[in-house]
C-alpha cells in the first residue's frame, strides 16, 4: 500500500516510546518531531502535518497520559484517532435519490484513471447494492474515450449511453432521460479532463451540473500525484463545487500524502479508493481502518469483507469440514488458490493482518502462467488421485506430465506445495502465518 514507508518509520518511533516505560514531556515532544518529519517525507501538506502534531501533543502531555500505566500505549491511541479524524472521522457514503436515478459526474484531470473507476464503480454498486447503473460517455475529446468506456461496460454487463462526438451536455441529458425510461437507478457520467484545469473545462462542467443537478460529483485523482492531487482538488472544488473524491493507485509506491491532506485541505471527504488494476480493485475509504494500516495495526474488517465476497459460503464450509477430517483434496487445494488470488495480491492481504509485516512480500506477485500450470496438472490426473494425491506414485506421474505437457518435476513441485498448504492450515492458529510473513515466505509458489 502507498503508506507502507510511513507505517514503517511510525512503527519505529513508537517502538521506542514503548521500550522508556514511563514517559516525560520531553519524550512525547522529541517523539513528535519525529513523527512531523515522518508526515513530511510521506508528502503530507506541511501545515496539515503541523496542525496533527500540535493536536497529538497538546492531548498527550497532559498528566492523565503521562502518570498512567501504559503512557507509550495511550500517545498511539491519540496519534491512532488524530489520523482517523485527519482523514475524515467516519466513512462517507454517496447520498441515493430517494426516487428517479441516482446522478453521479464525475471530474477529473486526464492520467487519474477516470474511465476506468468509474466503470469499476458501477460494478462495484451492480454487485454490493443490486443497482442497476448506466455509464454515460461524454468525454467526447479524448481519443478512444468513448470505446474504452464501452468495453468496460461489456465487460462488466453494464449499458452504456453514448451519442458520439456531440454536445456533452445534450449527451448528459438524453442519458438522464434514457435512465429514467428504463429503469436504471444510478447514472455515472463520465465527463473529459485535461492535462490542465482550464476554463473551457470547467465551463463545460458547470453547463453539464447546471442542466442534470447531479446528486454527488467527485473528483477522481490520482494518488501517486502526492500534493498535486491535493492542489487539483482545491482547484476543481472553487471552480466548479465537488461533493467527493475518489483517490486511485493507493496500492502503488506513492507515499500516500494526498490521502492524508486532501480532506483537511479541501474539507472534502474520500469515498472510495482504487488499489489495484483489477475491475474489483475498488474499496469505500474508511477513515478509521487506514489509520489503523497505517499504525500497523491491520484491517481485519476489510479482509473479512474480502473473504466473503471472495469466498462461496457454502464451499467453504464444506472444505472446513474437509480440513478437520483431514480429507483435503487438490481440486480443494485449486480452488483455495482462486480464491485467495481473487482476494487481492499477498502483500495486500498482509496489509490487513494486524502485525503482519507486508513490506516483507513487497512484489509478490501470483504468477497467472504457473496459476494455469497448476490448473493443467490437477486436471490431467483422475478424480481418484485428486482426492487422495498419496496414492500418486512414479508411473502415474509420468502419465499426468504426459497429459498436461509438463515434467515429473513439476508434479513433485505441486505436490510438496499441496502438502505445505496442508500444513499451513494446522498452522495458522498458532500464528503460523505471521511468522511466515516476517521472514517474507509463503508456501506457495504462486
Amino acid at each position: 500500500m502507498a503508506f507502507d514507508g510511513l507505517s514503517e518509520k511510525l512503527n519505529g518511533i513508537f517502538k521506542k516510546l514503548r521500550s522508556r516505560g514511563r514517559l516525560t514531556e520531553g519524550d512525547v515532544k522529541e517523539a513528535m518531531r519525529e513523527v512531523r518529519m515522518a508526515l513530511l517525507e510521506a508528502d503530507v501538506n506541511f501545515k496539515v502535518a503541523k496542525e496533527f502534531v500540535k493536536n497529538v501533543t497538546d492531548k498527550a502531555i497532559g498528566s492523565n497520559i503521562l502518570e498512567s500505566l501504559t503512557p507509550a500505549q495511550q500517545v498511539i491511541k491519540i496519534v491512532n484517532d488524530e489520523l482517523c479524524q485527519l482523514m475524515g472521522g467516519t466513512q462517507s457514503r454517496i447520498r441515493m435519490a430517494n426516487s428517479g436515478p441516482t446522478v453521479i459526474m464525475f471530474v477529473g484531470l486526464q492520467g487519474a484513471g477516470k474511465t476506468t473507476n468509474i466503470a469499476k464503480l458501477g460494478a462495484h454498486f451492480k454487485k454490493t447494492e443490486s443497482r442497476r447503473p448506466l455509464l454515460c460517455a461524454c468525454d467526447v475529446y479524448r481519443p478512444a474515450a468513448i470505446e474504452q468506456l464501452k468495453v468496460l461496460g461489456k465487460q462488466l454487463d453494464i449499458p452504456v449511453f453514448e451519442q458520439g462526438k456531440g454536445d456533452p451536455v445534450e449527451i448528459a441529458k438524453a442519458a438522464y432521460e434514457h435512465a429514467k425510461r428504463y429503469g436504471n437507478n444510478l447514472l455515472l457520467i463520465d465527463t473529459a479532463g485535461r492535462l490542465h484545469i482550464d476554463e473551457q473545462l470547467m465551463d463545460e462542467l458547470a453547463r453539464i451540473k447546471a442542466e442534470v443537478k447531479p446528486h454527488e460529483i467527485m473528483l477522481i485523482v490520482d494518488g501517486m500525484t502526492g500534493q498535486d492531487a491535493v492542489n487539483a482538488a482545491s482547484a476543481f472544488d472553487q471552480k466548479l463545487g465537488i461533493d467527493s473524491i475518489l483517490m486511485t493507485k493507493l496500492d502503488g509506491d506513492a507515499r500516500g500524502g494526498a490521502a492524508l491532506s486532501v480532506k483537511a485541505v479541501t474539507g472534502k471527504p474520500i469515498k472510495y479508493i482504487g488499489v489495484g488494476e483489477k475491475l474489483t480493485d475498488i474499496e469505500p475509504f474508511h477513515p478509521d481502518r487506514m489509520a489503523s494500516r497505517i499504525l500497523g495495526m491491520g484491517d481485519v474488517m476489510t479482509l473479512v469483507e474480502k473473504a466473503q465476497a471472495a469466498f462461496d459460503e457454502k464451499q467453504a464450509a464444506d472444505l472446513e469440514k474437509k480440513i478437520r477430517a483431514g480429507k483435503m483434496g487438490l481440486d480443494d487445494f485449486l480452488d483455495q488458490l482462486k480464491q485467495m488470488k481473487n482476494m487481492g495480491g499477498l502483500e495486500q492481504i498482509a496489509g490487513m493482518l494486524p502485525g503482519m509485516n507486508a513490506s516483507a512480500l513487497k512484489g509478490v506477485k501470483v504468477d497467472e502462467k504457473q496459476m494455469a500450470r497448476t490448473e493443467a496438472i490437477i486436471l490431467s490426473m483422475t478424480p481418484k488421485e485428486r482426492a487422495n494425491p498419496d496414492i500418486i506414485n512414479f508411473s502415474r506421474k509420468k502419465r499426468i506430465a504426459a497429459g498436461c505437457g509438463l515434467r515429473v518435476e513439476d508434479i513433485n513441485r505441486l505436490l510438496k506445495q499441496f502438502d505445505q498448504m496442508q500444513q499451513l492450515t494446522k498452522q495458522l492458529a498458532g500464528g503460523g502465518m505471521k511468522r511466515m510473513a516476517k521472514r517474507g515466505k509463503m508456501p506457495f509458489g504462486f
